[in-house]
């Protein structure tokens, strides 16, 4: 198989241009024809040292070229838009590729045309690019092409990925302030420690001062860090790599997700997001067309939380029983009454898609909120959490100085 360079014409007019890899030219000609265009040069694509495209080497491309969830809400946008224009798929997927800003993308929609032409379906060569399109996108595009409405499946798509990145960036805005602030604190103290504290204790040590609990506690720490700085470096990596590995197991994140639900303040936002999240991910589902069952499964693996994940699966066993939706999830205690009763009321109208959407844009509206009172509470508390260390820690380099003309009599 070679690379061939092609240019041709669109059925507008419009002047196209790529590469194709087949096993000869004849092949291209046809295969261009096929998608509508107008074959008008085709030659042997050969590639030189001067060609090589340095960003689309591996390791390289993947860091420079990954694939952003904004590029997916586009691509799945577009490609609504060409199907719904009645643009066959495979053309479809070839205009895409020709605009994407990622090379890595760009190889995977040329893989999916090519699984296309081998006879799959969108949703089977999405299938096999399960970093790029979940579990959750290919199941309604499989729902799609089922009802013969894959265009507004698509759009649908592109919808809920906005949703949730919308609040996926809300919960990192409010994050970020602290998480600056703690990095901030941290590393003043860290220089503070580091540089500033040896010199104190040699002038403390020549003027023989007395020297109180807290500057002894200071100074401890900080002949630790300067003494024994590969000691506090390999107790930091086997933290985290500790808490990573807990991370990483069911039970470890179920641990961790539910202490982060029940801390003071946080704990709030982070339950209603994952509420948020869940309603929204199933009411997309249920409208999608796609079985209830397969719907809870879907939810369960997309969750991104381990309570709910469990919580799903007391529900998908209960629905495979025949019974209810709405009572193992009023077992859960991350589920408040008004959602287990709006649940209740939507599979007993048969709107339960309905109800699973009101309940998400009520929690999404709830987590604005909660975003905009954390950040206006966190900003004065975090300023005089700083303005706390800082000064400790000048009261504790000052406080031996008062001892001084004591000890010069």
């Amino acid at each position: 198989m070679a690379e061939f360079f092609y240019e041709a014409l669109d059925k507008g007019g419009k002047q196209v241009r790529g590469v194709i890899e087949a096993a000869n030219e004849d092949v291209i000609i046809e295969k261009l024809r096929g998608m509508g265009y107008y074959p008008l040069k085709v030659v042997q694509h050969k590639t030189g040292a001067k060609d090589m495209d340095i960003f689309a080497l591996p390791g390289v491309r993947n860091v420079m070229h990954r694939i952003k969830t904004k590029h997916v809400m586009t691509f799945s946008r577009q490609l609504a838009t060409l199907i719904d224009a009645g643009l066959p798929i495979i053309r479809s997927l070839f205009i895409l590729s020709e605009q994407v800003e990622s090379v890595v993308f760009k190889e995977k929609i040329g893989a999916m045309i090519k699984d296309i032409e081998g006879g799959a379906s969108l949703s089977e060569s999405m299938a096999k690019h399960p970093k790029v399109f979940d579990n959750l996108y290919v199941n309604m595009v499989r729902a799609g092409e089922i009802g013969g409405v894959l265009e507004a499946v698509l759009d649908k798509i592109a919808f809920f990925l906005e949703k949730r990145e919308a609040l996926k960036g809300k919960v990192k805005s409010a994050m970020m302030y602290p998480v600056v602030v703690s990095v901030l604190a941290g590393l003043i103290v860290g220089f503070i420690l580091w540089k500033i504290m040896p010199r104190f204790v040699i002038i403390f040590e020549q003027l023989g001062a007395e020297l109180p609990m807290l500057t002894l506690a200071l100074v401890k720490a900080s002949e630790i860090l300067v003494e024994k700085t590969w000691i506090v470096v390999v107790i930091a990596i086997v933290l985290f790599v500790g808490f990573k590995q807990i991370n990483s197991t069911k039970n470890g994140k179920y641990m961790i997700d539910r202490i982060s639900m029940k801390l003071p303040v946080l704990g709030q936002l982070l339950r209603k997001v994952a509420i948020a999240r869940f309603a929204g991910t199933l009411a997309t589902l249920v409208t999608a067309g796609v079985p209830i069952l397969q719907a809870l499964d879907i939810v369960r693996d997309t969750s991104g939380n381990e309570v709910i994940a469990r919580a799903m699966d007391k529900v998908y066993q209960s629905v495979k029983d025949g019974d209810t939706i709405h009572e193992p999830l009023a077992e859960c205690s991350v589920f408040p009454p008004l959602v287990v009763h709006m649940v209740a009321v939507g599979e007993e109208t048969g709107a339960i898609d309905q109800m699973l959407e009101k309940v998400s844009e009520a929690y999404e509206r709830e987590v604005d909120d909660t975003v905009n009172a954390l950040t206006s509470i966190l900003e004065p508390l975090l300023i005089v959490f700083l303005g706390v260390i800082v000064g400790v820690i000048v009261v504790a380099l000052y406080l031996p100085l008062f001892s001084i003309p004591k000890v010069v009599k």
